[in-house]
């Protein structure tokens, strides 16, 4: 019976990570194929092979579509990897970075610096602006965590995080009011949330940072299973509860303070996905929901980046504005499911 079930259980994995792999294939030749210029699957083919040698065909699949779509993928799975990072440090299912104001407070410091250096005029490269994200998304971490020692349950925590939010938000909204018109340009759609703009460099920079933050955090694997579990398991597994717990906070912090820096606050991905994930594969074992995660964030931000593209073409959407309509419905669904479970219990 025992063998039967763990077959099945591989067969669902196995099956799951396939899914995901192909499903971020297919969005993600779409995402070189579509945009104002119409390009077909083959031209892509072509240029990617070199089979086809047209100029401008290769700029835009190469210079514009392919690094925007790599930022989508590599985003989006860094962010759900933070979301579920911060689900198993404060064991609640709506616990993410957006939520908890971690991004926003990420936001605020970058937008503080880039006006900064655009006001007198220095170059900000990506390494400023991934340790300007860290640093408020720290500071807002640090702030979360003052509170939950303060809040009596996991519901008001995640108020307070939400009203943190929106004082970073205020002060970058103020900022951005205060900055000439030319910073208030570059900062429009990086502030809404976007993955536009990005180059070779800034994928190189992010995947740096990411794809450590990634294997450092799947290298955790069996600490965080075991500290789902509860604290005092885990300390009879041997997890030094403090360090371990620092760990969770600068790997998380890491991972919401670059996605921030490259593609401004992305909303609900951080939530929505590894729960999506963990009704996905029937499981809720990090060794597993890691990886499946971070295939599940870059699905679904490519999925989104392309709507958000192509819904009102050639009017573009910000990102979080669709990340929003498929994620709420996720945290919605979370919160009546644990009510009802609160009321049979």
């Amino acid at each position: 019976m025992k063998k039967d079930m763990d077959k099945q259980r591989k067969i669902r994995a196995v099956t799951g990570f396939a899914l995901l792999v192909i499903a971020a294939v297919i969005l993600f030749i779409l995402s070189l194929a579509s945009g104002s210029s119409r390009i077909t699957a083959d031209t892509v083919f072509g240029v990617l092979t070199g089979r086809i040698t047209d100029q401008s065909a290769h700029r835009i699949i190469m210079d514009i579509r392919m690094p925007r779509a790599l930022s989508a993928l590599i985003l989006g799975g860094g962010l759900s990897v933070s979301g579920f990072l911060l689900q198993s440090f404060f064991r609640n299912p709506i616990a993410g970075p957006f939520v908890l104001g971690i991004s926003s407070g990420a936001k605020l410091t970058v937008a503080l610096i880039m006006i900064t250096s655009l006001r007198y005029g220095f170059a900000m490269n990506s390494w400023m602006m991934i340790g300007a994200a860290f640093a408020g998304a720290l500071l807002c971490m640090m702030t979360v965590l003052l509170f939950s020692g303060k809040v009596r349950n996991m519901a008001q925590l995640v108020i307070s995080g939400v009203m943190i939010g929106y004082i970073c938000s205020a002060l970058t909204d103020l900022a951005v009011t205060f900055a000439d018109d030319a910073n208030i340009v570059n900062l429009h759609n990086w502030s809404k949330g976007s993955f536009s703009g990005a180059d070779w460099q800034d994928i190189r920079v992010m995947s740096v940072m990411i794809f450590a933050a990634f294997i450092l955090t799947f290298l955790l694997s069996k600490p965080i299973g075991a500290y789902q579990l509860g604290e005092a398991y885990a300390e009879n597994m041997g997890v030094n509860i403090r360090s371990f717990r620092v760990f969770l906070i600068l790997l998380s912090s890491i991972l919401s303070a670059t996605v921030t820096a490259f593609a401004g606050p992305v909303s609900f991905v951080g939530i929505a996905v590894p729960h999506l994930m963990k009704g996905m594969f029937g499981t809720s074992k990090p060794v597993i929901l890691i990886p499946a995660a971070f295939l599940g964030g870059g699905v679904f931000c490519m999925g989104c980046d392309l709507i958000a593209r192509m819904l009102f073409a050639p009017q573009e959407l910000s990102v979080s504005t669709v990340t929003a309509v498929f994620g709420a419905p996720v945290v919605i669904w979370i919160m009546l499911h644990r009510a009802k479970e609160r009321s049979m219990s």
